[in-house]
């Protein structure tokens, strides 16, 4: 290895960080659960599955196409933020909606045969 390939490796290392970082805080910015889970699930995936590429110019390319893919993200995450709906049971939010001004959750009846 070169003194030049040596002296980039710790740089390059420390953009693919900050990217994965990115793509991740990015992919938590969606309200709705399934597309934020899609999104973190398949930065983990594609940063799992690149792991062992060495060779700078695949690098420099992995990471250009990332980059792109977190503008993507941006955009969406943006155009999600219109669309808000309530949460799900998986995310732990309470269903139902709040009772006017004391705290309360009114809860939807029961539609079926009783």
């Amino acid at each position: 290895m070169s003194a030049v390939q040596a002296a980039t490796k710790p740089e390059t290392a420390q953009k693919v960080l900050s990217l994965y970082r990115q793509l991740l805080r990015q992919g938590n910015q969606f309200s709705a659960y399934n597309f934020r889970e899609y999104a973190l699930r398949r930065t983990r995936d594609a940063f799992r599955e690149n792991r062992s590429v060495e060779d700078p110019r695949k690098v420099q390319e992995l990471v250009q196409k990332g980059l792109k893919e977190l503008q993507v993200l941006k955009r969406q995450t943006v155009v999600s933020q219109f669309y808000q709906s309530d949460r799900l049971v998986v995310e732990g939010g309470i269903s139902g909606k709040d009772g006017a001004g004391h705290g309360e959750t009114t809860r939807q009846k029961d539609t079926g045969w009783d």
